[in-house]
């Protein structure tokens, strides 16, 4: 990984415009995942003051990968605000392990148990480095200036190619000690259901993952349109139109979340869940299937206030959530 003292690697154009103050401390965030990374030096105010992004050589070896890190970083170490930024925070696609500072994403094969804190660590300097999920990231973000701010027990999910999720307990953020803690994707909500990439049956990642929903679609007799397109996108797409297949698939994903947030919400007693991420981008065609069948789960006298809303940080919450982080660590 370079060093602030060697050459700068490429990195976006610098602007010319005159940089804000910044409001409070400031944090450097990485929002690490299969397609991108991404970068932004942060101010207490959850302002994105500098940014940089790399595509993610996601089929690549370990150091090319660590390398388009290393890229985002001297970028952001390129901005005169870089040394005022007293600490490094990263959100990461999972699974990570924060308690020992690696990383093992199922989308970047040549990360397996890497040490991406250690490696960090040497760009860093003496800044700490945090190092969360990326569903604990965007929980992080939604408490923090999002639509869970203000509520001390919350549950975010992140429903996109998996289902990851958080914990906000007792006004804190509750990563748990490997930094996993609120992984509801995992949950079993089909005993006898399918085998799951994990190694268990019937989880709420195997049901309601924007993969999954498209094969269930693509089963019950939904077909994409001229362009090809058989994301869950275009699924919700045609559920708006009332194809009853794709209106099926969308009913049985809103099921399996309402069961695996409704466990959540008997165990720990959360009394809101955001979602967020890319099926989440479906609006009612989700939500209100999800609402429904939380009625018929969230049955226990303390759940049933339970409320599900639409995430509200959009695409900065890895990077607001990985500076969140830092001010739970």
């Amino acid at each position: 990984m370079p060093t602030t003292s060697g050459p700068a690697l490429p990195g976006p154009a610098a602007s010319t415009a005159p940089l804000p103050a910044p409001a409070g401390p400031v944090v450097a965030a990485l929002d690490i995942g299969g397609t991108k990374i991404a970068g932004a030096l942060v101010d207490a105010g959850g302002r994105l003051l500098a940014r940089a992004q790399r595509p993610t050589p996601a089929r690549e070896d370990a150091e090319t990968v660590l390398g388009a890190v290393g890229a985002v970083l001297a970028a952001l170490a390129a901005s005169p605000l870089w040394d005022a930024a007293g600490a490094v925070g990263i959100g990461s696609a999972g699974p990570v392990d924060a308690a020992r500072g690696t990383v093992s994403p199922v989308n970047v094969p040549g990360w397996r148990d890497f040490p991406l804190v250690e490696r960090v660590c040497r760009f860093a300097g003496d800044r700490p480095v945090t190092l969360v999920g990326d569903g604990v990231a965007m929980t992080a973000a939604e408490h923090w200036l999002g639509a869970a701010r203000g509520h001390d027990n919350a549950l975010g999910l992140v429903v996109s190619t998996g289902v990851g999720g958080g914990l906000v307990l007792g006004g804190r953020l509750h990563p748990g000690p490997t930094g996993n803690a609120g992984h509801l994707g995992h949950l079993s909500v089909e005993l006898d259901g399918d085998p799951c990439a994990c190694g268990g049956r019937g989880c709420v990642e195997r049901i309601a993952s924007g993969p999954h929903i498209a094969r269930r679609a693509l089963d019950g007799g939904w077909r994409p349109g001229p362009d090809g397109d058989a994301s869950a996108a275009a699924v919700a797409g045609a559920a708006r139109a009332g194809h009853p297949a794709a209106l099926a698939a969308f009913e049985r994903a809103a099921r399996a979340l309402a069961a695996g947030i409704a466990a959540t919400a008997h165990l720990v007693e959360v009394d809101i869940a955001v979602v967020g991420g890319g099926v989440a981008g479906a609006g009612e065609v989700l939500f209100a299937p999800l609402r429904r069948a939380l009625a018929d789960y969230a049955t226990l006298s303390f759940a049933r206030g339970l409320t599900v809303v639409p995430a509200a940080t959009g695409t900065d919450a890895g990077l607001l959530g990985a500076a969140a982080a830092t001010r739970a660590a």
